[in-house]
């Protein structure tokens, strides 16, 4: 009888100990793309080379260190259409979309690299164009993985892309959203305006878990539970056969 108590001990005590240790991975590096409503940033609901912006639209991205798209960084900045536009006229043939790229914090950036000032541009492109399309037009270099997915922009971050990284070195709190003083704005065609990326998708980001609280889980506590009790209850057994 105690034997099977110290199984089952074990048995409750080793995911215990494993999920313990998943708990420190709690965030994704990466891209995430935006789009302006009115005055608020909302998560696009679709991939950069998917959507195609009206003329007159504002899109955002930011590079920052998040566990899923409930907890994502939004770009920072107040700049809207006409001010990041004012200095390139409309053209027949084509629109014209406003740009917001965030390079986010020395928090999110990978070891060994400073995130660049966050700039703003606005892409000159033909009707059809996706917001893929128009960061091209004025964010190179872009770096893509083999999946497709944008992985740097405006040749930020050197490597890495949609790496898995500790909780400890995500953002402190609040340190996301501090507006951004720079706003300089360029025209399209720039190559060397910094630009956007395409991120790790729309809704999805890597590792989305939908899980954004940062106490302990009901599934942890439980846990714990478990093990108290069998521990007590090996004891008992102990002492009763004593």
């Amino acid at each position: 009888m105690i034997r099977r108590t110290v199984v089952l001990f074990l048995a409750a005590l080793l995911p215990l100990l494993a999920g313990a240790g998943q708990a420190q991975a709690t965030g994704y590096r990466y891209w995430s793309f935006w789009e302006r409503d009115g005055g608020a940033w909302t998560y696009a609901t679709q991939g950069p080379s998917l959507a195609r912006p009206s003329d007159g639209d504002v899109q955002g991205f930011r590079f920052s260190v998040s566990e899923d798209s409930a907890d994502a960084a939004k770009p920072r900045g107040t700049a809207d259409f006409a001010a990041i536009c004012a200095e390139t006229p409309p053209r027949d043939g084509e629109k014209r979309v406003a740009l917001v790229i965030d390079f986010g914090t020395p928090a999110d950036a990978p070891a060994g690299e400073t995130p660049p000032a966050g700039r703003t541009a606005c892409a000159r492109v033909s009707p059809d164009a996706t917001t893929a399309d128009a960061l091209a037009a004025v964010a190179k270099p872009l770096r893509y993985d083999t999946s497709a997915l944008l992985c740097a922009i405006a040749g930020y971050p050197e490597k890495g892309c949609g790496e898995q990284v500790s909780g400890e070195n995500a953002p402190a709190p609040g340190e996301e959203n501090t507006p951004n003083p720079s706003g300089s704005s360029g025209s399209s065609g720039s190559s060397d305006s910094p630009g956007s990326s395409d991120s790790p998708g729309s809704s999805d980001s890597p590792g989305s878990s939908g899980s954004s609280g940062g106490g302990p889980s009901l599934g942890l506590v439980a846990g714990i539970a478990v093990v108290v009790l069998l521990g007590a209850a090996a004891t008992w057994q102990v002492r009763r056969r004593g």
